[in-house]
């Protein structure tokens, strides 16, 4: 089983008219997407969540219910609001702008977690709550529950360098993650802002250890892998996006639930990154990060 940890929120998608921008709301956030993914490559999955006690928060949850997660608990807040954020779309690319002043995404109650679980095999752990030194020991407290009991651990770095002072601070953030994660994804940028080089096999060494499979994503060129002495670029489809927003996590879902309770092989892998990569680019076909 795997479960997902963190952020469910409102992707406010704007639409430029005469009379100026309009937004609609759709359910989001990576953790959420990632565990919906997940599932419906065939994984059994949970999702742990926190939204705030107002209209969007309430859309949210009806929302996420019809998504048929294996299990599914999303807390409200009574004193915080639901997370939004806001994205403009350019030729399919999105922007980013969040709402998020001490909104509810991040006030996650570990404690209810049941970490005993014998059928938890993964926790997937959101990165959004780490520009947050509250989501910070939240996270905190999920790497360790999950690192004493064996659970592999996932992890998307996701960078939203909006949240953070500067790069630095965003760096030490994400750095107990990277060292945990036995799955750890980057976007090609990412990983190279990350080690500092441009070159992707020594970068990929500045992050490697045992055992860890690493993926990159890398737009139209698909993703590579690296485990242990393996590495391979494994070719995407070709799309023109309608809307980027969610692929990543699409990608990222799909290949760990694909993965999950297995022992890793070189077949395995590729096969399971062809039909990620697959997943990532049929998520940019239409508006929204997932579609019933």
């Amino acid at each position: 089983m795997i479960l997902s940890v963190g952020e469910i929120l409102a992707d406010m998608i704007g639409e430029q008219t005469d009379e100026g921008m309009i937004y609609r709301s759709f359910c989001g956030g990576a953790p959420f997407n990632f565990a919906v993914a997940a599932k419906r490559a065939g994984a059994t999955v949970g999702f742990v969540g926190k939204v705030g006690n107002d209209p969007v928060g309430k859309f949210l949850i009806r929302e996420a219910g019809k998504y048929g997660l294996d299990s599914l608990y999303i807390d409200t807040d009574e004193e915080r609001n639901t997370t939004l954020a806001f994205v403009t779309l350019d030729n399919g690319e999105r922007d980013f702008a969040f709402f998020r002043h001490d909104t509810a995404d991040y006030h996650i109650d570990v404690s209810k977690i049941d970490f005993d679980n014998p059928k938890l095999s993964t926790l997937h752990v959101g990165s959004l709550m780490l520009s947050e030194p509250d989501g910070q020991m939240v996270a905190g407290e999920l790497l360790i529950e999950a690192h004493k009991r064996g659970i592999r651990i996932s992890f998307d770095m996701n960078f939203r360098m909006d949240l953070y002072a500067d790069f630095e601070e965003a760096k030490q953030a994400y750095l107990p993650y990277v060292e945990y994660a036995d799955i750890l994804k980057f976007s090609e940028d990412e990983l190279y802002a990350y080690t500092g080089t441009e070159d992707i096999e020594e970068a990929a060494r500045a992050v490697y250890k045992k055992d860890r499979l690493l993926v990159v994503t890398m737009g139209s060129a698909g993703s590579m892998y690296f485990w242990n002495d393996e590495a391979a670029l494994v070719p995407t489809v070709a799309v023109r996006p309608v809307d980027t927003t969610g692929a990543g996590d699409a990608f990222f879902g799909t290949l760990v639930g694909l993965l999950d309770g297995k022992e890793y092989t070189v077949s395995l892998i590729e096969s399971a990154m062809r039909k990620a990569n697959k997943a990532g680019a049929l998520a940019t076909q239409f508006k929204g990060a997932i579609k019933l």
